[in-house]
């Protein structure tokens, strides 16, 4: 999954591709470098990011989903977490949503139940403005990003929403420390015993280095090394910046299980 972030202030990319004909020609770039599907997002989710107005989230995303569709042969995906944006991004032509607050703003579940559109459930512990304050799990943070990814699907399906239409994604970043991170990436298998496919974000992230003085563009080769670890877990997606690397190392790293003399 090649990130497309359409704004300003994003942790990593952020204002590299702000403008709708700037961000089409790189998600075509994206899919040309091997990515199968392209995650368009108009709302930055980085650890003390402010909300953004919902009428500028509709003017950054919906021109760049609908130039992607019209172009590509790939799907697209939409970032965010408001049902007018779900709503505006599958009219547009937006396949997949993926949203970090796992459909608990008002009116999302409903807009789910309305379209046979894929849904990306992630546990973000928090808000983003002040997710990384203080993270805490008491039971363990393993158990508790489970049970709540359990407990959101259990509901999806409640209602009738089928398991193929259905991923989960631990939310690495969101509201946990280093510590809760690695440990998430460490016991990925449990997660992946759900048995729903899981989708990772790890791409760049300060949790892969250990030392905020490496900025973000400089973590490649953790990225790398968290990808290939994520695939051996069980991961089915790859949420990454870096489309051309991670293709060739998750390439090399499936031609190592299936080569024979």
């Amino acid at each position: 999954m090649g990130i497309l972030n359409v704004t300003p202030d994003s942790f990593s990319d952020g204002g590299a591709h702000f403008d709708a004909l700037a961000a089409i020609t790189y998600g075509q770039t994206l899919v040309a470098q091997g990515a199968d599907l392209i995650d368009v997002g108009g709302e930055s989710t980085r650890p003390g990011a402010p909300e953004v107005e919902l009428a500028e989230e509709l003017r950054r995303v919906i021109p760049v989903i609908e130039g992607l569709v019209d172009t590509l042969k790939m799907p697209v995906s939409i970032d965010t977490r408001r049902p007018q944006v779900m709503q505006a991004a599958i009219r547009a032509g937006a396949t997949l949503i993926n949203d970090i607050e796992a459909l608990q703003a008002p009116g999302a579940l409903e807009c789910i139940l309305e379209h046979e559109v894929g849904i990306c459930l992630m546990h973000m512990q928090g808000q983003p403005l002040t997710m990384q304050q203080s993270p805490h799990y008491p039971q363990g943070v393993v158990s508790g990003v489970c049970d709540f990814l359990a407990e959101r699907v259990a509901l999806l399906e409640r209602y009738g929403v089928e398991r193929t239409r259905i991923l989960i994604d631990p939310g690495f970043g969101f509201g946990k420390t280093r510590i809760h991170n690695l440990t998430l990436l460490q016991q990925l298998p449990v997660l992946v015993d759900l048995g729903y496919p899981v989708l990772v974000g790890l791409s760049r992230k300060s949790m892969l280095v250990g030392h905020p003085g490496i900025p973000p563009r400089e973590r490649l080769g953790a990225s790398l090394a968290a990808a290939c670890w994520a695939i051996q877990a069980g991961a089915h997606i790859l949420r990454v910046h870096d489309v051309a690397a991670t293709r060739q190392a998750v390439d090399l790293w499936m031609d190592t299980l299936t080569v024979e003399e």
